[in-house]
């Protein structure tokens, strides 16, 4: 199970907030976001790519906005585009093979039990419940659906007619609390004040005209087209997005707020637990057994925390107290993170 190890990010831990305001009236969607429904939420910063600040910025904006009600937790985004194209209409297809806009949406922060959405140009959505990420041995769950699920996308332009004068494409989504509450804390929506864990990407494929139609840009030297861009809100420090603790943070607000949001300390306690589940991981599949020792995992540098660790021949569990709330923090084998 451990023999591949799990890659570290590289990245430091500064995942971006959002505040996401409650709606004033009910959304009729459309898939156009210059409505008054939209007007005061903000926009998120424009999307960068996957890996961060380190990679070049993207050469096509994308961003974001979030509203909520007792019923919706809504998202539009707008995608500046010359070539908008898609080809699968079937719900539940692998959507990324498209062009495409993702939501990830983890209600309580401990990486397992989150929901990843998919959305092409034709409106067509792959929506799924993931129990864990790929790297803990999954598994998704392609037959789970996102029940009273509203979407629609708005093109401004032409959809597959190479040549139109194409700006670009932008969608919006409702998702029910009814469907999103079953991993939620508690089984219920969040109060005012209260965040998830939540980022969003947007899959870019290199494309050409061929007889008329987009194709993918193909890499002469595999046969195979090139590798797609990965633009995101929240930067993960690697090409994968089911690193869920580097999701970012949105705080739910009411009318009167909060507006203003610091990084609690205990999520980096928990984050620096995160830093010694990946090295616990890599130091078995070097080494075929868990380290005991954190001193080895730490190697020196800056920790906050005087983790615990216990192991036995399959499994290993780490400890860390927080000393500005008392509480301790574990995490385990498979990246599960909670506290007592």
């Amino acid at each position: 199970m451990y023999k591949n190890g799990v890659p570290e990010p590289n990245i430091d831990f500064a995942p971006k907030h959002y505040f996401c305001r409650r709606a004033l009236g009910p959304l009729v969607l459309d898939g156009r976001v210059d409505k008054p429904f939209w007007e005061d939420a903000p926009w998120t910063d424009d999307f960068i790519d996957i890996e961060g600040e380190s990679k070049p910025r993207p050469a096509k904006r994308t961003r974001a906005k979030m509203q909520w009600d007792d019923e919706y937790f809504y998202f539009a985004a707008e995608m500046v585009e010359d070539q908008i194209w898609a080809t699968m209409t079937e719900r539940d297809s692998v959507i990324f093979h498209d062009n495409d806009f993702e939501i990830f949406i983890d209600p309580d922060g401990d990486s397992h039990q989150y929901y990843e959405f998919e959305i092409n140009a034709l409106n067509t959505v792959w929506d799924l419940l993931l129990v864990k990420p790929y790297r803990d041995g999954g598994p998704p769950v392609n037959g789970w659906d996102i029940a009273g699920l509203k979407t629609a996308v708005h093109i401004d332009g032409e959809l597959n007619q190479p040549g139109a004068d194409n700006r670009g494409w932008s969608v919006e989504v409702a998702m029910p609390w009814a469907s999103l509450r079953e991993c939620a804390p508690e089984g219920r929506i969040p109060l005012p004040g209260e965040y998830w864990r939540v980022n969003f990407s947007r899959v870019q494929w290199q494309a050409e005209v061929m007889e008329g139609s987009y194709r993918k840009v193909v890499n002469p030297a595999t046969g195979r087209p090139y590798p797609e861009d990965n633009w995101v809100w929240s930067p993960m420090g690697l090409i994968n997005m089911h690193y869920p603790e580097l999701w970012g943070f949105v705080i739910f607000s009411a009318s009167q707020g909060p507006y203003s949001f610091e990084l609690p300390a205990d999520e980096k306690i928990k984050w620096e637990l995160r830093r010694l589940y990946y090295r616990e991981r890599n130091y078995y599949a070097l080494h075929g057994a868990f380290c005991r020792e954190a001193e080895i995992l730490m190697n020196g540098g800056n920790w906050s925390i005087q983790p615990r660790i216990e192991t036995t021949d399959r499994l290993f569990q780490i400890s860390a107290l927080s000393p500005s709330s008392g509480t301790t923090y574990y995490i385990r084998e498979d990246g599960k993170l909670w506290k007592e």
